[in-house]
Parts: structure tokens; sequence; C-alpha cells
């Protein structure tokens, strides 16, 4: 038992099926809030990657993740959002996922076994020295994560991980790693339950805080965001509004002209001084 990575012990609660609605969501708030502190623990780690990323990314390189299944599911996402959120290039953070997009919905068998498939995906974006790779894996030891992660190695790239278990195959091969031990999980082995919530709570730190060194976010807010539907408009006057201590009708006309919250910003005293 001991033997067993963090992620395949058994759960700490016995006969599930018992549980009444209230005892089962209850018992799973209180692993849930252990995620946290487990993250707590690797701040400095996570510290680390995001000022390794940074420093690659404002001289022009690219943020790769790769991952398979949950953890590949929450790459993608992260990076999906960057554009909308930041309005940065849609090719500046890139997420990809054993299987291809079609795993995004539907497993793809035996994707995530491939030990050379990760650096074919990479390659079809043309990864260089310039940019920075974190592999996502909760167990650790996923072989397209692995094999990714080695050829990078090879090919003098930053690499990086996101894993849930200590002293992993997958933390060996990177340049900064990230171990958040969470414990055994509700549901014994589901990965996508506290693993996958300790990623994405990562995940969010690590893509906000390098985003924000860029320069995409002013004050605490999104300057830089797509103004893609009604409520991201109605939010980018209200920001003008808050900001330049103005109308909501001069507010209005200012985005329809400048298209961004961070375009009248920049145009705003020059056109009204």
């Amino acid at each position: 038992m001991k033997n067993k990575p963090t992620t395949e012990q058994p759960s700490n609660y016995n006969n599930l099926e018992k549980m009444s609605t209230f005892e089962l969501l209850s018992n799973i708030n209180t692993e849930d809030k252990s995620v946290p502190k487990a993250i707590e623990k690797v701040i400095p780690s996570i510290e680390k990657l995001i000022d390794s990323i940074h420093s690659k990314m404002k001289n022009g390189g690219r943020l790769f993740y790769i991952g398979a299944g949950t953890s590949g599911r929450l790459g993608v996402l992260d990076a999906s959002e960057c554009p909308p959120t930041y309005g940065v290039s849609d090719n500046w953070v890139i997420g990809l996922i054993a299987g291809g997009d079609s795993a995004l919905r539907k497993a793809v068998e035996n994707a995530e076994d491939d030990t050379t498939l990760a650096w074919k995906d990479l390659q079809n974006y043309h990864i260089s020295d310039k940019d920075v790779l974190i592999g996502i894996a909760a167990s650790g030891t996923t072989p397209y994560v692995i094999g990714g992660l080695k050829k990078a190695n090879e090919n003098n790239i930053v690499t990086g991980c996101i894993v849930c278990n200590e002293n992993s195959p997958v933390a060996e091969v990177v340049d900064f790693p990230i171990e958040i031990v969470v414990g055994p999980e509700f549901v014994t082995g589901s990965t996508r339950m506290k693993a996958g919530t300790a990623q994405k709570l990562v995940l969010n730190m690590i893509s906000t805080s390098v985003m924000i060194k860029l320069g995409r976010v002013k004050d605490n807010k999104m300057v830089h965001m797509q103004l893609s539907n009604t409520k991201l408009v109605n939010r980018g006057i209200l920001m003008l509004m808050d900001e330049l201590h103005i109308n909501q009708e001069l507010a209005t006309s200012l985005l329809e002209e400048y298209k961004s919250v961070k375009n009248v910003l920049d145009n705003y005293k020059s056109k009204f001084s």
C-alpha cells in the first residue's frame, strides 16, 4: 500500500454508496479544502517557473502545455481563455492534449501511451528554445508528457511540470517541477477531483501572474480583453467610467471608436487635453 503513488492510494472514506447526499457533499467538500493548503506549500516552486516564463515571453517566446485526459483538458482550457481575457494572440499560450482536439470530448484510446506523439504535436507549432513547455500529469507518469519533455530538454527548451505525486518520472525530467500532493481522492484514483482542482488553480496562478507581469492588466482590470459579447462591452464601459470619471454616453462612444479599453486609456488624454 505504501508503495502506491499518492494519487492511487485508497480513499479516506469507505462505503460511499451508503452515504446520504448531504454526507457525500460534506465529505467531498472536506477533501477539497485541503487543496489550497497543498498549493501553498509549493508557491516558491510556482514562483520560479513563472519568473522563467515571464523572462522568455517578454522576449518573444511562447508558453506550451501538454497533457492527457483531464490534465490535457485543463491545459487547453487555460490556454484558450488567455486571448479573450488578455487580448493576446491565440498562438501565445498553446495547450495540446494527447489525441488532438477530439480528445477534449471523448477519450482517444492509447494516445497518452505514445512517447513520440507530444513532440510531433509540438513540431506543428515550431517550438524552439525561445519557448517554455509545461507538462501536466496528475500521476506524473504519463508517457505522452514524459516523451515531449525529454525532447524539449534535448532542444534546450525550458521545461516545467504540474504533478500531484512526489518524485515522479515527469518531475525528474524538468527544470521547474511543481509537485502538489493533495492526498488520496474521495473516489479512489479519480484524479479529476482534488488533483484536477489543484492543477486548475496552479494554471490560474501561472497564466494570470504572467499576463499581469507582461502588462496585460491595469490596476486590477482586464483592459486588453476582447469585446466579444454584450456583457464584456458593458464591462468595458463601466471600466472607462470608473477610470476616467466620465459618463456612460462618452464611455460608450470612446469604446466604439477605439475598440478596446486599453486603446481608449492610451488615447483619451491626448484627445481631450
